[in-house]
């Protein structure tokens, strides 16, 4: 599929629908990014209308840009499949897909899963692969790790290298990190526990000037609440807390930091050309009532005395993205 050769000098607004080359809204929710061959993927969830929607009837989507703003739908990059003994058969709970690139060259999804029927009890990690960023993926398996829990998760890819997974564990209770073996399809069986009875999900992992900073969120469901924030000098941690990273207003709703503005961390974009140099904190603005309409917004991270912050602006990018002070930075 050709890629656009230009973007119109535009914005996408927070909140709001984005459009596709096409001018469909993105379907791509509680998603992450991965950039490769001078493109950025968008990798979500595939909603469908009403209720449910909620649950994978489709499966894994994937969108690319070479600008962050115009994104072209590539299809869908891990589909659900018909056959009920699967683990991921249609109408199970697939969320949260995160990809990473492999030591081996190989295309790694992670992602949460539910198997059909289980509710929310099953708790387990999905794992599946492909040659091409944009899929098709290969299903692999899917486990609890270390025979623990399993739900909101991210992918954090260090400057060494390494792989990390991070996951509400311990039913929501405590968060785990998890370094994965260079080809990214197993644990090295280094992990930790962080944010202890915190019950915090939704978690996006930053890192900058030698801190490593976790963004996540209350648990509420579907609701909003305020976010959270933590900070390590190592994976590892110790992880000590730092407060709401949030700061202002979101016009359309009313919401500030005491709601997130309404939405839910997802992903943390690394700091590149296309970024001016910073950090972007993904958030969902979920409609559960309406899966598909779905929101997002995208947002500038900031680091003030060695902290996280993170205002709210009406659109991405709120203006002309200036680099950092030190963009290479991570």
């Amino acid at each position: 599929m050709n890629e656009p050769s230009e973007s119109p000098a535009r914005a996408l607004p927070n909140g709001g629908l984005w459009p596709d080359a096409a001018g469909v809204h993105v379907n791509a929710h509680g998603g992450g990014l991965l950039k490769e061959g001078g493109l950025w993927y968008w990798y979500g969830e595939h909603k469908t209308a009403g209720r449910a929607g909620n649950a994978a009837n489709v499966g894994v989507r994937v969108y690319s840009s070479p600008d962050l703003l115009a994104w072209t739908d590539r299809g869908v990059a891990l589909a659900v499949e018909p056959d009920e003994a699967s683990d991921i058969a249609r109408g199970c709970i697939l969320e949260r897909p995160k990809v990473v690139k492999a030591a081996t060259g190989r295309f790694v999804m992670f992602f949460h899963l539910e198997r059909k029927g289980l509710g929310y009890a099953d708790a387990r990690v999905g794992i599946a692969v492909a040659d091409r960023p944009e899929g098709p993926f290969a299903f692999v398996r899917s486990l609890r790790p270390h025979g623990e829990f399993c739900r909101d998760m991210t992918l954090f890819r260090d400057d060494d290298g390494s792989t990390w997974h991070v996951f509400a564990s311990e039913d929501n209770a405590t968060l785990h990190v998890a370094e994965l073996t260079p080809d990214c399809l197993d644990y090295t069986g280094r992990w930790w526990r962080m944010a202890e009875r915190t019950w915090t999900e939704a978690p996006a992992v930053f890192k900058h000037d030698g801190w490593y900073h976790l963004l996540g969120s209350g648990c509420t469901g579907w609701a909003p609440n305020a976010a959270r924030s933590f900070r390590a000098r190592r994976m590892s941690g110790p992880w000590e807390p730092t407060g709401n990273p949030c700061r202002g207003v979101n016009p359309a709703n009313g919401l500030g930091p005491e709601k997130t503005w309404g939405a839910q961390s997802t992903f943390a974009i690394p700091p590149d050309e296309t970024t001016g140099g910073r950090w972007i904190a993904m958030f969902d603005l979920w409609r559960p009532d309406d899966a598909i309409d779905g929101r997002y917004a995208w947002l500038p991270a900031d680091f003030r005395d060695g902290r996280l912050e993170i205002a709210w602006h009406d659109t991405f990018p709120p203006a002309a993205l200036a680099p950092s002070s030190s963009p290479s930075s991570r």
